[in-house]
């Protein structure tokens, strides 16, 4: 396996595929998933002469499961560690849902003054922040992380199969097309991972205020979400992404799913490769 050792001594696990000279693409998975999640985007831009990195956050999929750094400051690290190793340049960061966020503090605090990014992706991604607080009034309240924390706490392997066959895909509304292969790897990718890495990065991508990062990111960003998502609410997340970045592009699907990089991946492949060409 590919894997580096990051300054803190965690081992994090990449794949690297495709001609080491052309553009670099590198993708950034959600929670509680791993860079598997990405397989039919790596080969849909390996095809398209890319070449394609991802990598398994700390304590997830194959990197080691260690007991600290479970927050958005050590996720950019590291990905900024993977990033330095491999020594890419003129990237473009495409990061889902949790990984959004992970894109967002990596180009804002690593990948512009160095000029390794040419482009931004944010897919059903969680900034600026999914908690309800005073400044954010129309986030979601603690007692919906805090169910997330207790089911995970009791039956981690029920609660990831409940959320993969319910909301994550929209597996759950009337004349859903639900296919049990995306749910068996969606609860294999899942289990994969540390418990204990799962449950503090809930605090991760509900509780990190991201504005500042959004504000800070001058390349640009492609912003992408379906108005059904049923886990990181549109409004409250690419509607406000695109008012606070520099130089967005606001793309909205009728009717799509927080997973739609899986169940409709032919839609989205088709306006990333657009944007990453254009």
């Amino acid at each position: 396996m590919s894997t580096i050792t990051t300054q803190d001594g965690t081992e994090i696990f990449f794949k690297d595929l495709g001609p080491k000279d052309a553009q670099p693409i590198m993708f950034h998975h959600g929670w509680p998933l791993s860079s598997d999640d990405w397989d039919t985007q790596m080969l849909f831009f390996l095809a398209n002469g890319f070449r394609v990195v991802a990598h398994d956050r700390r304590g997830h999929g194959r990197s080691a499961q260690v007991d600290t750094g479970h927050d958005m400051d050590h996720y950019a690290a590291d990905a900024a560690a993977v990033v330095e190793h491999l020594d890419l340049k003129n990237a473009v960061h495409i990061g889902h849902s949790t990984g959004g966020g992970e894109v967002a503090r990596y180009v804002a605090k690593y990948g512009q003054p160095q000029g390794r990014v040419a482009k931004a992706v944010l897919v059903s991604s969680v900034p600026p922040l999914m908690a309800k607080t005073d400044t954010n009034p129309d986030g979601l309240p603690m007692e919906v992380f805090d169910g997330i924390r207790a089911g995970l706490a009791a039956n981690r392997a029920e609660l990831f199969r409940d959320f993969a066959s319910g909301p994550f895909y929209g597996f759950n509304r009337p004349g859903a097309k639900v296919s049990q292969a995306v749910i068996d790897s969606w609860w294999r990718q899942g289990m994969m991972g540390s418990a204990l890495a799962h449950y503090e990065g809930i605090k991760a991508f509900s509780e990190t205020d991201q504005t500042e990062d959004l504000k800070a990111i001058s390349v640009p960003t492609l912003v992408l979400q379906g108005d059904d998502d049923q886990v990181v609410p549109f409004k409250n997340a690419s509607v406000r992404q695109a008012e606070l970045l520099q130089n967005p592009t606001l793309k909205i699907y009728p009717g799509f799913s927080h997973g739609m990089l899986t169940v409709d991946a032919a839609v989205i492949n088709a306006d990333l490769l657009a944007f990453i060409r254009a």
